[in-house]
């Protein structure tokens, strides 16, 4: 009994407190201006904060779906993004036969470089394509902007290059469209540099004029424009060697077209007759 009859003042008291809350809100809300706005902002907090958890919860339960269409949407990016490389191989390709004029004597095959070194001695590069694409050992690799390198291997669907950054390879190379012809070598050193070597005196040239590649190769065209003349030096009185710039930036190569001579194999095989082997 004793207990009831201290519970009963608590309740009492309690219920005293909220009904003078309630008044206390409805003066306050029927008062004055400001207070009606101070309510009306804490009513839409208050609405905001469910609002927003009902929303995350929703987002929660959509996550599913949203990944199942951020994949199919990669997988359209991937298959876009294969297109345009295609493109714009195939686009190497069809610019160098246009540049050499169609060359009924070389074939083109357009292709991507998955691997490249470019910090070493001896550089290389692999490419997408190999023999079963039509790529055979020592075809050359290009671009209409310069020489890349020649196959030195090949797979089913990839092939091994030597880098023209590296010294075991040299282009014969023409000075202009009607100049001298000499070895051009990679200076060992960048990335844009190479050497034109054993260039007679008396064949005049001028700091910027273009170097070609000259023909005289069962491996490469003629007349791809390599780079331009920069400094020169007379080497053992006799012969000019002379800095090339070349126009195409080995640090930003990706997409290259392989060249093959379709007449080398009689081209060699002249060769060796001529050499009695």
């Amino acid at each position: 009994m004793p207990k009831d009859r201290n519970l009963f003042p608590a309740i009492f008291t309690l219920a005293v407190f909220i009904i003078l809350e309630i008044a206390s809100l409805r003066l306050v809300s029927s008062n004055g201006s400001l207070q009606r706005i101070w309510l009306a902002r804490q009513g839409h907090f208050f609405q905001g904060k469910v609002w927003g958890g009902a929303q995350g919860i929703a987002q929660y339960f959509s996550l599913k779906k949203q990944n199942a269409a951020l994949v199919e949407e990669n997988h359209k990016l991937t298959v876009a993004l294969g297109d345009r490389k295609a493109a714009l191989a195939v686009a190497g390709a069809d610019s160098l036969a246009s540049l050499l004029g169609s060359q009924s004597s070389f074939r083109y095959i357009p292709a991507s470089i998955v691997k490249i070194s470019r910090n070493r001695q001896h550089n290389y590069l692999i490419i997408d394509k190999g023999s079963e694409d039509g790529i055979h050992l020592q075809d050359g690799i290009v671009t209409p902007a310069g020489i890349i390198g020649i196959v030195d291997a090949v797979d089913k669907h990839y092939s091994y290059a030597i880098s023209f950054m590296n010294p075991e390879i040299s282009i014969s190379a023409r000075l202009g469209s009607e100049g001298a012809v000499g070895p051009l070598t990679w200076d060992g050193v960048s990335t844009r540099g190479a050497v034109l070597k054993e260039i007679p005196l008396q064949y005049k040239f001028q700091k910027g004029d273009t170097v070609f590649t000259s023909g005289f190769s069962a491996i490469f065209p003629p007349d791809i424009p390599i780079g331009t003349t920069g400094d020169a030096k007379i080497v053992n009185g006799a012969t000019n060697e002379i800095k090339v710039n070349l126009f195409q930036d080995f640090s930003t190569l990706k997409y290259v077209v392989v060249v093959e001579n379709i007449g080398r194999e009689e081209i060699m095989s002249l060769e060796a007759v001529a050499k009695g082997e």
